[in-house]
Formats: C-alpha cells, sequence, structure tokens
C-alpha cells in the first residue's frame, strides 16, 4: 500500500515519521522546498513532547507519481477545490482520501470524488513547526488520538483501512456519528484556535487568563446551541462528554463549566493556533472554515453566534492589516460580554 500525506507541515511531517517508523510505504508531499530538502537529507527531526529523528521520503507535489491508495489530506482548505482535483489526478481508482483538515471539509471534497472514497479524521493533537526538517509536537503522547469517520453510507471497509494506518502512531476512534465527532472538535477549534490567533497566544494562556476564558467559553456554548438547533449529536471527546460539561442554563452551571476549561485544557496548553502562522507567512486564515462554519450554521438555524461572528470579524481585519494580533485586542469583546 501507498500512501502520500498531502500537506506535510508540522502535523504531516509527524505523522509520516510515525508511519514510515513503522515500515510503511509513505511520501512527504509539501510545497515547501527547503522542508523537503531537509527531510531528505536529515530526516525529520521532531522535539517537544517526544524525540525521535526518522528518515522520510518527501517531494514537492509536482514529483508526486500517480498510484496512490491512500491520500491524507492536510493541507488548508483555501484552495481544497484545486487540491483535491490534483489528488484525483494522483490516487488510485479505489484509493481513498481522507481529510485531516478542521471544520466540516468533506461535504466539499464529497462533490469531487466519489462520496464513498471520502473518509474525515479529527486530529487530537497539536504541533507546531520549528524549521525546515524540524517540528515540535506540542500535545502529551499519553493524550493523543484520532476520531475517523465518514459521512457516506458504505465506508466501513475504507475506515478500517485508515484505522489500521493511523493506529501505528496512536489509538483510534471510528465514529458512526462522525458529523457529532466533528462538531465536538469544530467548538473546541472555534474557541482556542481562534482567540489563540487574535491574542497571539497558546491556548494555555487563553484558558488561564480570566477574561480570555470567559470569551472562550461563550463560543463554545454558541457552538453547542447552534448544534442542538441543528440537531447534531456532540460526540465525546478522550471520554470526555464536551456538550454536557460546556453546556449550562443556570449561573452556577455555568461558573462550574468556566472552572473546568483550565483543567481540561492542561494536556494541550502548549499548543497555539495554526492561523498564527497563516498570518506569519501572510497567507488567508482557515477562520471561515472554523469558526465561519458556526456562523453559517447559526443563520442558517436562526441561531445567534455574536462571538464567533465577532472572531470572524476580527481575523479578517488582522488578515487585511487593519489590526494586529495581541493580547490588547481582547477590549474588542467587551461589548458582548
Amino acid at each position: 500500500m501507498r500512501i502520500a500525506i498531502y500537506g506535510a507541515g508540522a502535523l504531516g511531517t509527524i505523522l509520516g515519521a510515525y508511519l514510515t517508523r513503522a515500515g510503511l510505504d509513505v511520501t512527504l508531499v509539501t510545497r515547501n522546498t527547503a522542508h523537503v530538502a531537509a527531510l531528505n537529507q536529515k530526516g525529520a527531526k521532531i522535539i517537544g513532547e517526544t524525540e525521535m529523528l526518522q528518515p522520510v521520503k518527501a517531494v514537492l507535489p509536482e514529483d508526486m507519481s500517480d498510484c496512490y491508495d491512500v491520500v491524507f489530506l492536510m493541507t488548508k482548505q483555501s484552495e481544497n477545490q484545486a487540491t483535491a482535483e490534483f489528488i484525483k489526478t494522483k490516487i488510485k481508482d479505489d484509493g481513498v482520501l481522507c481529510t485531516t483538515q478542521n471544520g466540516l471539509p468533506e461535504l466539499k471534497l464529497m462533490e469531487i470524488l466519489s462520496p464513498h472514497r471520502v473518509v474525515g479524521t479529527t486530529v487530537i493533537w497539536g504541533a507546531s513547526p520549528v524549521e525546515a526538517g524540524v517540528v515540535r509536537l506540542t500535545s502529551n503522547v499519553n493524550n493523543m488520538s484520532f476520531q475517523i469517520g465518514s459521512l457516506a453510507e458504505g465506508s466501513t471497509e475504507r475506515l478500517q483501512t485508515i484505522k489500521d494506518i493511523l493506529q501505528h502512531m496512536c489509538p483510534v476512534y471510528i465514529e458512526e456519528n462522525f458529523l457529532g465527532a466533528r462538531w465536538s472538535k469544530l467548538l473546541i477549534n472555534a474557541a482556542f484556535s481562534g482567540l489563540s490567533t487574535i491574542f497571539d497566544v497558546t491556548f494555555g494562556k487563553v484558558a488561564d487568563n480570566r477574561k480570555m476564558r470567559a470569551i472562550a467559553q461563550r463560543v463554545i456554548k454558541e457552538s453547542i446551541d447552534v448544534a442542538k438547533e441543528a440537531d447534531i449529536a456532540i460526540m465525546p471527546v478522550q471520554g470526555r462528554n464536551v456538550s454536557r460539561l460546556m453546556d449550562y442554563k443556570r449561573p452556577i452551571k455555568k461558573k462550574i463549566a468556566n472552572l473546568i476549561i483550565p483543567i481540561a485544557m492542561k494536556k494541550h496548553k502548549s499548543i497555539r493556533s495554526g492561523m498564527l502562522y497563516d498570518l506569519e507567512r501572510g497567507r488567508p486564515t482557515e477562520v471561515d472554515a472554523i469558526n465561519g462554519v458556526v456562523c453559517d450554521f447559526g443563520r442558517r438555524y436562526r441561531c445567534a453566534t455574536p462571538f464567533n461572528d465577532r472572531i470572524v470579524e476580527i481575523v479578517h481585519q488582522i488578515e487585511a492589516g487593519a489590526l494586529v494580533q495581541s493580547p490588547d485586542n481582547i477590549h474588542l469583546f467587551d461589548d458582548l460580554l
């Protein structure tokens, strides 16, 4: 079986190193020529929560072959249409495209490839780039997992194939209610990726700062309320029922939920939003594919999402150069609190 990791940034490099170490035939694909050169010459070096130096095979997109059985899509969603059309020419007729992207990318990808060939994965761990060939694992190795699933019927065999591959790295759970699993990751990303980007801090800083935490809590609550209106049953994450823990109607439950946030995020406190790296490189972020999804569903089901709306607005202002990412941006939420 031939496997390609398309978009081998921090997450993809770590996944590729683990799978290669397990003896699988894996090709890491990225447009970053310096990263490709370093990976081929020195191997993938992982630091942080684990230490690893693993020889890997890396290529530019134009150097891919045309006979992959499985392609893990780990790029940003802004170019999904063109990227999926390209990958379609590089994958076998019965091959599987597995997206690890945030939000709900499967819906668009299923329009390009046949629905049963598209599988989704939520990545319950984080990583950040350091330099060419070097990446940092920012999540505890004992608290990493994947949740996989499909929005199409008849994908059981393909899901098992993806599980067999990914479990070489960490535990993998097949979710029958994959939309609910997607939403459980989405509401966490909406809160912590969005605010990490705006305030230029780690997830742990968002959770520890009282005012930032209050904003994150409201973002999560909006996401839960939208899911209810859309009849989406939010799935647990690593055994924790997020919607039950973070939903509230009475002040006492709201206070308890607020106190839970730093505890729940402790194992992922070092994560820094990938959108910050996009901004540093002058690229558009994925805010529309994260907070924007909550906003879109909110409009569809007539459920107000003022905090998610504000995050989308602020991030776009930062992209346009009208604002800079800074903890000082916290005052931009004063009228909503």
